[in-house]
């Protein structure tokens, strides 16, 4: 199959699981978009109400959601494809002994429906940017180049734990919990400077917190990107792309068997 088939294959596929998330359901397509609001809503009350977080010194609450929320929809493109990857493999028995059919394309296929929704996320925030924040910033075209690392770890994660599943079941069990874990372990509610010294070289290391860093400056503070910090980032997130595609490649001959 050459590359043209398997990029019309890849958006047939994402389509159809973007179409097969919300049919049935009344509203449809607007989930898409009542979701991220109603975990925005969530997180806002209990961090900014209740705890009466603040971003930095002066913010209001309103500042603090409009954060919040630029880290979140970065993380949920993470967390979505993730939470998916396990049972990729073992959710799909017809397609594995189907000896012509890329079985290599899947990943890709739940990655790009998790940037659909990421762009309806990110579309959302720009609007309360302009509406209720400090408006748009040249910066703001940065943001799918900002993306790149992390679009990059996850596709290359998601090969792995798709492979992994199919040998070992109880991952799609450690995923979910280890997820959740990584949300507040993320710069998501406070800037990687909050972390203590010891670990903010970890973090420079990670794609997902520096993603989530420069992506929120670029699109909420009108920062210019770290050029340094994202081709690291970039660096290591392609080196776990191609890490987790050679495993899945290495792997793949024993999934009929297993399953």
């Amino acid at each position: 199959m050459d590359h043209r088939r398997r990029l019309l294959l890849v958006w047939q596929l994402a389509r159809r699981e973007v179409e097969a998330r919300y049919r049935g359901s009344t509203f449809g397509l607007v989930w898409s978009i009542a979701n991220p609001l109603m975990m925005l809503a969530v997180f806002t009350f209990v961090f900014g109400v209740v705890f009466q977080a603040r971003w930095g010194q002066g913010g209001s609450t309103l500042d603090f959601a409009l954060v919040t929320f630029a880290g979140l929809v970065v993380f949920n493109l993470f967390a979505e494809v993730a939470n998916k990857a396990p049972a990729l493999i073992t959710g799909q028995p017809n397609l594995v002994k189907k000896v012509v059919f890329p079985l290599a394309i899947l990943p890709v296929v739940i990655t790009a429906a998790a940037l659909f929704h990421t762009a309806i996320a990110l579309v959302l925030l720009l609007v309360f940017q302009l509406t209720l924040g400090s408006g748009w910033h040249a910066t703001v075209l940065f943001t799918p180049v900002l993306m790149l690392p992390l679009v990059a770890f996850t596709l290359g994660l998601a090969w792995f734990l798709a492979a992994l599943g199919v040998y070992l079941r109880d991952v799609a069990q450690v995923v979910g919990p280890v997820t959740t874990m990584l949300m507040f372990l993320s710069p998501i509610f406070y800037p990687v400077s909050a972390l203590p010294d010891w670990l903010r070289p970890l973090a420079a290391l990670s794609p997902l917190a520096m993603t989530i860093e420069q992506v929120r400056g670029a699109l909420v503070f009108g920062l210019w990107p770290d050029p340094g910090a994202f081709i690291l980032a970039l660096a290591i997130g392609l080196g776990v792309a191609a890490l987790g595609l050679a495993f899945f490649r290495r792997t793949r001959g024993g999934f009929a068997d297993v399953l």
